[in-house]
């Protein structure tokens, strides 16, 4: 599986084909599912382009993209950097439920985070699936340690900006054992290198400009449909080898 991560925590600006309001999340979902593409990762924002996890702009968000693609599946994100307090951030999450239309189908949870667990359980009485943001090997530990929490969709093994395979496969190696989906993903120089390794392993992926704003020949994209296309043709040259 190969899921389209729009627009993640980029600064509005940040590329000329960021999509932030729920018409460009919507237009690009759109364009992609022509591609092919039916799992798709947004990053809701207020009229500032500021993100937000409040009930009312997921909602909208949500609703917007459903519209254009009814059988994708949509997914948002519960990051703490977006509302710090856990407390609040559970309560906001546990909200969703109401949204009709609008609520997500799944949504990520950092487990390195505060608040991981109340998340996953406001998530739980919610309705929606859980993705388990697995970002370093402490992360990765301490879910092994307390089990995959019922609900949890995939888990998303993610190796940062600078690391390498080697980083992928130490995440692997205490993941893979749990019996969960994993997709496995990069982070700007390191999305197209593990987004390859992961189609070598068979893993689900994901690229979009949350990931990187680069092709894999190190030129500036020119749109997420771009990034799709390249995804695609590693990912058949993987299947046919």
């Amino acid at each position: 599986m190969l899921q389209a991560c729009l627009n993640g925590a980029r600064e509005p600006g940040s590329h000329p084909a960021l999509p932030v309001t729920p018409q460009q999340l919507a237009a690009d979902a759109a364009a992609l599912a022509e591609l092919g593409v039916t799992h798709f990762h947004l990053h809701p924002r207020d009229v500032v382009g500021l993100e937000v996890i409040a009930g009312p702009e997921v909602a909208t968000t949500v609703a917007v993209v459903r519209a254009a693609v009814p059988h994708a599946e949509l997914g948002v994100t519960t990051a703490a950097w977006i509302q710090p307090d856990p407390v609040r951030r559970a309560e906001l999450v546990r909200g969703w439920a109401g949204l009709a239309a609008g609520r997500p189908d799944v949504a990520s949870v950092n487990v390195h985070e505060d608040g991981w667990r109340e998340v996953v359980r406001a998530l739980q009485d919610a309705g929606i699936g859980i993705e388990l943001g697995i970002f370093h090997t402490e992360a990765a530990r301490t879910l092994a340690a307390e089990g995959v929490p019922a609900g949890t969709r995939r888990i998303l093994a993610e190796v940062q900006p600078g690391e390498t395979i080697e980083h992928a496969e130490a995440l692997l190696t205490i993941l893979e054992p749990l019996g969960t989906p994993i997709l496995l993903h990069g982070e700007d120089d390191s999305a197209w290198p593990i987004l390859d390794h992961a189609a070598r392993l068979e893993l689900d992926t994901r690229i979009g400009l949350e990931d990187t704003l680069l092709n894999p020949d190190g030129r500036r994209t020119s749109d997420n449909a771009e990034l799709v296309t390249y995804a695609q043709r590693t990912l058949r040259t993987n299947a046919v080898r």
